[in-house]
Formats: structure tokens, C-alpha cells, sequence
């Protein structure tokens, strides 16, 4: 199994968020969605509305990981207090040989053992335009 946690992210993690880190690497939405409340609230990118719901979550997570060859979400730092868990991230999605990252912070709201929300907040010019580099397809803005 390939390590998906960086050195700086301590194994007091949640159980969840660790599942949630590998089945995104592992590129299955299925397993993405089974991490999340049935009424789970994701705002990939903040202040954007939110997709509500488990199965649009594996429906977004299906088109977000399928568009990639190869997926994984490095941890640079984290910190648990109660029912919140704050990473800060390094998203990386492969394109063939070609990598784009996004360095993105993520606050994830647990309940009942389970993810109930996240708010990424990343800056999107940055990433359109990485992957579009990393694609070859034009910048979408």
C-alpha cells in the first residue's frame, strides 16, 4: 500500500480522515463517499456553493479523480480540536507524466464518526492554469 500521509501528519488523525486521504488516492469515489454523512456539505472551493449530499459527492469525486492518471493529497500540517480537523494540504493530480498541485487548506467538520463538512480554500487561478500545463488544454480562465 502506498503511504499517503506525510511525516507531519500524526497519527492521531481521525480514522475517517485517513480513509478519506487514501481512498482519494486510491481514485475511488466510492470509498471517498462512504467517509461523508448522507447530508455531508463540500465546498471544494470556498466561498463557492457547496455540494450537498453523498451521492453528488461520488458523482464530483467520479469526474475529479477520473480526470487524473494519479491522485494524492500530501499533508503538510494538521491539527484536531474536538469535532474539526484542519489540513493543510498539498492536492497533486498526474496527467500522464505531468503534475499539477494546489497547495489548499482544508477544515473538515466531523459527526458520528463521519465527515459532515469540508471548506478547502485554494486559489483556483492557480490551479486552472497548473493544470492546464499539465494537460496541454487551454487555461479555462
Amino acid at each position: 500500500m502506498t503511504e499517503i500521509l506525510s511525516p507531519a501528519a500524526p497519527d492521531t488523525l481521525p480514522q475517517v480522515v485517513r480513509d478519506f486521504l487514501q481512498a482519494v488516492a486510491g481514485r475511488d469515489a466510492n470509498a471517498v463517499a462512504r467517509c461523508f454523512t448522507p447530508d455531508a456539505r463540500y465546498f471544494l472551493a470556498m466561498p463557492h456553493p457547496a455540494v450537498e449530499g453523498r451521492e453528488k459527492l461520488q458523482a464530483v469525486f467520479e469526474r475529479v479523480l477520473g480526470e487524473a492518471d494519479r491522485v494524492r493529497w500530501d499533508i503538510v500540517t494538521s491539527s484536531v480540536d474536538g469535532d474539526l480537523v484542519f489540513l493543510e494540504r498539498v492536492d497533486r493530480f498526474w496527467f500522464g507524466e505531468n503534475e499539477a498541485p494546489i497547495e489548499c487548506v482544508g477544515v473538515l467538520r466531523l459527526a458520528d464518526g463521519l465527515i459532515a463538512e469540508i471548506r478547502d480554500y485554494a486559489d483556483l487561478g492557480a490551479w486552472k492554469e497548473r493544470k492546464a500545463a499539465a494537460t496541454g488544454a487551454p487555461s479555462e480562465g
